[in-house]
C-alpha cells in the first residue's frame, strides 16, 4: 500500500514537468547585423526580416527552443554592386541556399540576465554547433534578446580563399518580442 502515495507523488511532478507552459514569443522588431575586416577595414551589413519561432522561458530551460531564418537575399551593406556580389554563389549563394538558419540545441543559464544557447547555425548547406552567449531580459508583456557570436566564414564556404578579407565574422542578433 506504499507504493501508491510515492507512485501518485511521481506521476504528479512528471505530469507538472510535461505540462509546464513553455511562453512563446513573438517577434516585433529585430536586427541581425554583421561586421568583418576588408582589407584591413570594418565592414558591416544586415540582414532583414528575421522570422523566429520562439518558446522560451528561463525558469524551463530544458524545454525552451528557439528557431530563426532570415533570407540570404536581404543582405545589405549600402553598397548594391557589394550586395549583389555577396547574393552570387561565391558567397551565400541566395538563389541555391535562400535560407540562413539557427536552431537551438540547449540553453544553459550562467547568471543575472545572462544565458548561453547552443544552437545548430546553417549557411550555405552547411551546419555547424556555434555557443551564443545571450540576455534576456522581460519588461511587462514583453521580452528582449540580445547575442552576439563568431564565426568562421570558411566553415561555410561564404567568399572563398582571400588575401584580404578576414576568416573571423562578427554577427550581433537583437529581437524584441511580445508575449
Amino acid at each position: 500500500m506504499k507504493k501508491y502515495p510515492a507512485t501518485l507523488v511521481l506521476l504528479l511532478i512528471l505530469g507538472s514537468i510535461a505540462f509546464a507552459q513553455i511562453t512563446k514569443h513573438t517577434v516585433t522588431k529585430s536586427s541581425v547585423t554583421f561586421q568583418i575586416k576588408n582589407l584591413g577595414i570594418n565592414v558591416g551589413g544586415s540582414f532583414n526580416g528575421l522570422k523566429a519561432d520562439i518558446n522560451f522561458d528561463p525558469d524551463h530551460l530544458d524545454a525552451s527552443s528557439i528557431e530563426a531564418s532570415v533570407q540570404a537575399n536581404t543582405v545589405n551593406t549600402d553598397n548594391d554592386t557589394r550586395d549583389e556580389h555577396l547574393k552570387s554563389d561565391s558567397y551565400f549563394d541566395a538563389g541555391k541556399y535562400p535560407e540562413i538558419k539557427m536552431k537551438s540545441v540547449s540553453f544553459k543559464h550562467n547568471s543575472g540576465s545572462n544565458y548561453t544557447g547552443t544552437f545548430n547555425l546553417t549557411i550555405k548547406g552547411k551546419t555547424n554547433q556555434v555557443q551564443v552567449p545571450f540576455t534576456y531580459t522581460e519588461n511587462t508583456g514583453d521580452g528582449e534578446f540580445k547575442g552576439t557570436l563568431k564565426i568562421k566564414r570558411s566553415d561555410y564556404g561564404v567568399g572563398g580563399k582571400s588575401l584580404v578579407m578576414a576568416n573571423d565574422v562578427t554577427i550581433s542578433i537583437e529581437v524584441t518580442t511580445s508575449k
